[in-house]
């Protein structure tokens, strides 16, 4: 079996830095995910957010989630269960408006914490988009501008615990998809692992490492990269035990951003081997709403069709 890439972001000061960029090049190209440490996020936030988080479902959300699998009958499924997931979550948006304020419940001290920690996470993006663009020969910046649109990127987190589950063989605590959006940067439980990544027809555990950050990449990397870079099919599986806490923050492209794989990385083929659509990042997602759990090849195509209602004008 193939070790999973861990990368050492303190190398990239030293002598290893090209071995280091060599193995986020490999982790791009091949796995669509790689586990960062050292990655200049203090240990103390890190532990104060996991312990905020694990707080917070069980004063607020762990009551509500029994409640929910009462009322829908889950406590002992029959069968397999397509169609939800054993996860509690709630969203935090930090870009282009912060809407932390307005989550109800949540105490100051863990809206101060988690708007810190979103901060220290924003900065993680947008240094690894760069390291992208200097792995793929392109201008440093270019990924940034490019998810810019008119008002800035998409920036948010999924907070989500996933608690013991009875019969984790019937019922996923995520289903498999890929993920919509550009980086995702994953602070994961280091105790209760789950999730899981599609990697040459199999199903490989993404480690629990403590203090590390998970990053994957998402369908617009994909294209931007003209696939060169690969999002992935990924899930988390419940347990039986265990209560694992997942904070999964996604760096977007703007709604109004216009997506398309970099020209200089076309050239690089041919005019003809093009095969990746042009479009709004926003019509992405509103397909992607109702087709997150399915494969990403036939949202591609449906973006084709729309690439005339795109202005010429546009680059």
């Amino acid at each position: 079996m193939e070790k999973f890439p861990v990368v050492d972001m303190k190398n990239l000061n030293t002598e290893e830095k090209a071995s280091t960029m060599e193995i986020i090049k490999d982790a791009c190209e091949n796995w669509g995910f790689f586990e960062l440490v050292n990655h200049g996020i203090s240990i103390e936030l890190m532990d104060t957010v996991e312990k905020l988080t694990k707080e917070n479902y069980k004063k607020l959300m762990e009551q509500r989630f029994k409640e929910m699998v009462a009322s829908k009958g889950l406590e002992f499924p029959q069968s397999e269960i397509n169609d939800l997931d054993w996860e509690s979550t709630f969203f935090l948006r930090h870009l282009p408006n912060s809407n932390i304020s307005e989550i109800p419940d949540l105490d100051d001290h863990y809206r101060n914490v988690m708007k810190e920690f979103a901060m220290e996470l924003e900065k993680l993006a947008e240094l690894l988009l760069d390291l992208l663009c200097e792995n793929l020969g392109l201008e440093k910046g270019y990924l940034k501008k490019v998810f810019h649109g008119s008002k800035g990127p998409n920036f948010g987190t999924k907070v989500s615990n996933y608690p013991p589950c009875p019969k984790p063989e019937l019922i996923k605590g995520l289903r498999a998809h890929t993920d919509a959006g550009g980086i995702i940067l994953l602070f994961q439980d280091d105790k209760v692992g789950g999730l899981q990544l599609l990697k040459d027809g199999q199903w490989i555990d993404v480690p629990p490492m403590h203090h590390s950050i998970v990053i994957n990449l998402g369908d617009q990397l994909e294209v931007i990269s003209n696939g060169k870079y690969k999002s992935v099919m990924h899930r988390v599986i419940a347990q039986t035990d265990g209560n694992r806490m997942s904070i999964a923050s996604f760096y977007n492209p703007g709604n109004d951003a216009v997506i398309f794989p970099a020209p200089t990385l076309v050239k690089e083929l041919d005019e003809t081997s093009q095969v990746y659509p042009k479009f709004v990042f926003d019509d992405y997602m509103k397909l992607y709403a109702d087709l997150k759990f399915q494969a990403k090849e036939p949202r591609f195509e449906a973006m084709k069709v729309m690439e005339s209602n795109i202005p010429t004008t546009t680059t």
